[in-house]
């Protein structure tokens, strides 16, 4: 993390330096590191109905791996019985209680942001007005910054002034889901519901996934 640091822009008064990585949230070693790195850093970390992220989840790893088993597959160690495996990383990603608990050995809850997947989609900019308040932040981005992009299916940020496109996620964003048994999304519903009610209660917020 110390290499990590130094290829990172220096921060200077009243600046804030970001970084992402989507791993973190459920790499085991990293609370631990960040901690040793800086214990007063805050965590934000964007969380969306564990069934639609791990469907998501197989969609990108597909346009990489057209040759990989069906999702139906890969979810089940059992189809017959129903035994979904958790042990494949994208179910095991959506058990997000598991991961907060290793995160919450480190650091308090006052220091973790989440934010919902779902709502920033339907309402970005107040998404983006509670990480503005968490970061003791001017609201600056507000509606006015957004529009709806019908083909990816979520918003964009509209052009800056001294820009002449508007800024919208990659190609590998907003990918077309292929179809599921929904005999396996329900069985996932299911498997998930107690990891959940968990998660809300953790959090104080319930993110309304069942």
């Amino acid at each position: 993390l110390l290499l990590h640091r130094n290829v990172m822009p220096k921060t200077l008064d009243g600046q804030i330096t970001m970084e992402k990585t989507p791993s973190y949230f459920v790499t085991n070693e990293a609370p631990r590191r960040i901690h040793c790195m800086a214990k007063d850093t805050k965590l934000i970390v964007v969380v969306r109905n564990p069934v639609t992220r791990a469907i998501s989840d197989y969609t990108q790893t597909l346009s990489k791996k057209p040759e990989i088993p069906t999702f139906e597959v890969l979810a089940f160690k059992n189809r017959t019985l129903g035994l979904i495996d958790a042990s494949w990383s994208a179910i095991r990603i959506g058990i997000y209680a598991l991961h907060l608990e290793n995160w919450l050995q480190y650091f308090p809850l006052s220091q973790i942001l989440f934010v919902s997947g779902e709502r920033l989609i339907t309402d970005p900019a107040g998404e983006m007005a509670k990480v503005q308040d968490f970061l003791g932040l001017k609201r600056i981005v507000t509606e006015k910054h957004f529009y709806f992009n019908k083909t990816k299916g979520f918003p964009c940020l509209k052009k800056p002034e001294d820009s002449s496109a508007p800024r919208c996620l990659g190609k590998s964003k907003g990918r077309t889901h292929p179809k599921i048994d929904p005999d396996v999304i329900h069985r996932l519903r299911k498997f998930y519901k107690p990891f959940n009610v968990m998660f809300y209660q953790m959090t104080g917020q319930d993110f309304q996934w069942e």
